[in-house]
């Protein structure tokens, strides 16, 4: 009977280990509503020619709308300027937790179809860097001429 109840001990442990952080859980709710991509800027001053999320220019997500549903871990954007490819475009996404004591996280967003399904399996690791009731932040690294280059992704929610 000991055994018994040390290998459901065990068992518990590993499935609370393996759950969400407090903090992610928490993010999500913050999360989850709709969102404007207002603006994006670089770390470096200059004129870039940036395809985000192997989609469309910088121009074109400026003010696009975004809406997180966390329950589903899915969500939809959508590219409203005339001079783009407009429409609504599908995605799975995850918060993970880096460092819980310095607060960062990671956004993980890969694009699928209405389905849910990706097409390429490809993803994208941003750095979740601001989340509050009203503004969210999203960096992502990429390497220009061999040194990094960061673009930020400025959020406020509707």
């Amino acid at each position: 009977m000991k055994k018994l109840q040390i290998l459901f001990l065990l068992l518990a442990i590993s499935l609370a280990s393996c759950g969400t952080s407090k903090t992610v859980r928490e993010s999500k709710k913050v999360l989850k509503g709709n969102w404007t991509l207002n603006s994006i800027d670089y770390s470096k001053t200059g004129s870039y020619n940036v395809t985000l999320l192997n989609d469309v220019s910088k121009e074109c997500f400026e003010n696009s709308t975004w809406q997180f549903i966390p329950n589903n871990n899915t969500g939809i954007y959508s590219i409203t300027d005339s001079a783009c490819a407009t429409g609504d475009r599908n995605f799975n996404f995850t918060i993970l937790e880096v460092d819980e004591a310095s607060g960062t996280f990671n956004f993980l967003l890969k694009p699928t179809n209405e389905k849910g399904k990706s097409e390429t399996n490809q993803g994208f690791r941003l750095k979740l860097t601001v989340l509050t009731e009203s503004i969210m932040q999203w960096q992502q690294t990429v390497t220009v001429d061999g040194t990094p280059f960061i673009i930020n992704m400025n959020f406020t929610k509707l």
